[in-house]
């Protein structure tokens, strides 16, 4: 052997790809593909950041003290059981790396977060795929795929790419069918956002279940997806085995500044709750007026879906739009190849979408009519 080989398994991972972000000749470019807050992030976690950036050479604090206090006051929680990371992604990857052996099964949904997959592979475990009904997670389709060798369910709710969740009886329904060694992980990126009566972010299971762990992030709607923050919460002897684990400093001085911040500001996160529970709607009713179907969304994006005939398909969309300084996510890695995923952005961005979007279709159809 020559050099060094990874280990078996690892050159089988698909690296996760992110969306494009820019629109090359293109003039006002309109950033609509990373599911980031259109209002940014408090001008709160702005200063927050020209204040401490004379701190820079010196390590963070190692257990995030003072942001686990914050968050947990804002959210009722307790901090002792609150772990911190570089973003939600960071609790993933250690919650993955804490409870999945080699050959371990970990069950995500069949449009769940790509991330599910990656880490389950990279510590060695073995990925297991529960079809959804309508884009939408069905618990029954889970629990079938439980075996002796399951160790976690990832269940994004609600979910990315699709917008879906599930209601509080049905979290609660595969949380008291999974037997007790198995971990449920609720990923609750976007829980901020729903504001139906019947959804629970996994706060209520995860207060009160050995094997419930809920996933946050200020990526979303704080607007700190730059500073890469996210946390955990979750029994006691979970956050323990995390802490175990988890880098030393791996939530920076900066992202901790920001994040207390952020989290402090409650004007500034119901500013963007209002933003996207006008907008979400409207996009929703505009594109499907143009015969367009558009996935059901609780969240800051919405799934449109596009006529398979060349011509009219996602990709000739994807491209006309981005001509036009409109930049969508294509999500064909989600096995979503006949979409594009748009983020609620500011509205100019949404109306002008929107008029983009009629054109297309219109010449689509003044072509089809020769």
């Amino acid at each position: 052997m020559s050099r060094p080989v990874p280990r078996p398994g690892v050159l089988d991972i698909d690296a996760y790809v992110p969306g494009k972000a820019g629109a090359p000749g293109a003039g006002r470019v309109f950033k609509l593909s990373a599911n980031e807050s259109p209002l940014g992030p408090s001008p709160r976690a702005v200063q927050a950041l020209r204040d401490m950036a004379h701190e820079i050479a010196i390590y963070p604090e190692g257990s995030s003290h003072k942001l686990r206090e914050t968050v947990g006051a804002v959210n009722g929680l307790d901090p002792a059981r609150i772990i911190m990371g570089a973003g939600s992604d960071n609790i993933l990857e250690l919650l993955a790396l804490a409870y999945l052996a080699p050959g371990d099964e970990a069950i995500y949904t069949q449009y769940g977060f790509l991330e599910y997959r990656i880490v389950t592979l990279a510590a060695g475990g073995v990925p297991v795929v529960a079809p959804e009904t309508h884009y939408t997670a069905d618990v029954d389709a889970i629990l079938e795929r439980v075996t002796a060798r399951t160790r976690i369910v990832f269940l994004a709710n609600p979910n990315n790419p699709t917008g879906s969740y599930l209601p509080r009886g049905e979290i609660e329904r595969l949380a008291n069918s999974l037997p007790p060694h198995v971990l449920l992980v609720l990923d609750a990126a976007y829980a901020e956002y729903v504001v139906n009566d019947d959804y629970e972010s996994g706060v209520a299971l995860a207060t009160s279940r050995d094997n419930v762990v809920m996933t946050r992030t200020f990526s979303k709607i704080y607007g700190l997806a730059g500073l890469r923050l996210g946390w955990g919460y979750g029994p006691s002897h979970v956050i323990d085995a995390l802490n175990r684990i988890r880098s030393p400093f791996n939530v920076s001085t900066a992202a901790s500044a920001a994040g207390i911040a952020s989290a402090q500001d409650v004007a500034h996160m119901q500013a963007a709750v209002a933003h996207n529970a006008k907008w979400l709607p409207w996009l929703t009713r505009e594109i499907e007026a143009l015969g367009l179907e558009v996935l059901p969304s609780v969240a800051n994006f919405v799934a449109i879906r596009f006529p398979t005939q060349p011509g009219r398909a996602a990709a000739d969309a994807d491209r006309f739009l981005t001509s036009r300084g409109l930049v969508l996510r294509a999500i064909g890695a989600y096995g979503m190849g006949e979409f594009l995923r748009l983020t609620v952005g500011l509205d100019e961005a949404n109306v002008a979408v929107v008029a983009a979007l009629a054109d297309f279709m219109e010449d689509r159809k003044a072509a089809a009519n020769g």
